[in-house]
């Protein structure tokens, strides 16, 4: 993105482009906002403000860009791993924050040490978020999140009629959430494991496609946690939007950290342990063959 210096604009205000030019930029970047302010010579302050603007302004496309929908997604996802009916892949992952205060900070702090944004997120067979929730601390576990969310309301309701999410053992087993076998023992509980792994796989690779095409969301974002919180719904308008046109990845301008493999699995869990007639018949009707 070539460089635009408009500092005649620093009393006058800002165009739109530039001011969308210089959020774009900071997402890219992930870096402090005195680097992109300097982008389009801005002040920090000023830099500050534009990019809360313009994230809350993309937020408020979530409900046109982020859906819950079930046209074709089950024969997609049928075609990875031959599991029947699945609505979408669903998963949490920690978005890294600076310490909002010291009265609630703690509360920010997950099991990895480091304060984040715990943020739920179903996705399609495309890798396109259908869901994101992302106003939880660090330190809440996934089922928590679910439980208290509208997705599960709507679940509940059986607004999905009968298809099925997929999560990992974090979750609890429900009729319309399915979860992994902890010890599979015959070959149709493994041949279940299997598919459904490799299946509910698709939620790691649209958080890895999602963090590479906006580092922001994978370094730590230093803003007020509004601020936080709208960045990361702007992203997934955004990230949305990208699948949808098919636009190609490119490589990140910054290094990245390492995947942190909590954010992955918060690992077994009470949640997971309560079988369901659903994934019984699943596994022994199904499976089985």
């Amino acid at each position: 993105m070539p460089f635009v210096r408009v500092t005649s604009m620093r009393n006058n205000g800002v165009p739109p482009l530039h001011q969308l030019l210089l959020t774009l930029r900071f997402y890219a970047l992930g870096t402090m906002l005195i680097s992109v302010a300097d982008f389009i010579g801005v002040s920090k302050s000023s830099a500050g403000r534009i990019v809360r603007d313009i994230s809350v302004a993309i937020a408020r496309l979530y409900d046109k860009y982020v859906v819950m929908h079930q046209q074709i997604g089950a024969d997609k996802f049928y075609s990875i791993a031959q599991f029947p009916r699945v609505l979408g892949a669903i998963d949490c992952t920690h978005i890294r924050i600076q310490s909002p205060c010291l009265t609630i900070g703690e509360e920010f702090r997950n099991r990895k040490n480091y304060f984040s944004l715990n943020v739920q997120a179903v996705c399609d067979a495309d890798l396109r978020l259908m869901n994101v929730v992302a106003r939880w601390p660090g330190s809440t576990h996934d089922a928590t999140i679910f439980n208290n969310s509208v997705l599960r309301a709507q679940c509940d309701s059986g607004a999905f009629g009968n298809r099925w999410l997929l999560g990992d053992s974090a979750y609890p087993n429900r009729n319309y959430l399915l979860t992994p076998i902890l010890s599979p023992v015959s070959d149709h509980e493994q041949r279940y494991n299997y598919a459904q792994i490799k299946t509910r796989n698709t939620i790691e690779r649209t958080f890895g496609v999602w963090k590479r095409r906006f580092p922001v969301i994978a370094l730590t974002l230093r803003l007020s946690l509004r601020t936080v919180q709208a960045v990361i719904i702007a992203t997934a308008v955004l990230h949305n939007i990208c699948r949808s046109y098919n636009l190609a990845e490119v490589s990140p301008e910054v290094e990245l950290p390492p995947t942190d493999i909590a954010d992955i699995n918060e690992g077994p869990q009470n949640a997971g342990l309560h079988d369901i007639r659903q994934r019984t018949d699943l596994v022994n009707n199904y499976f089985r063959n």
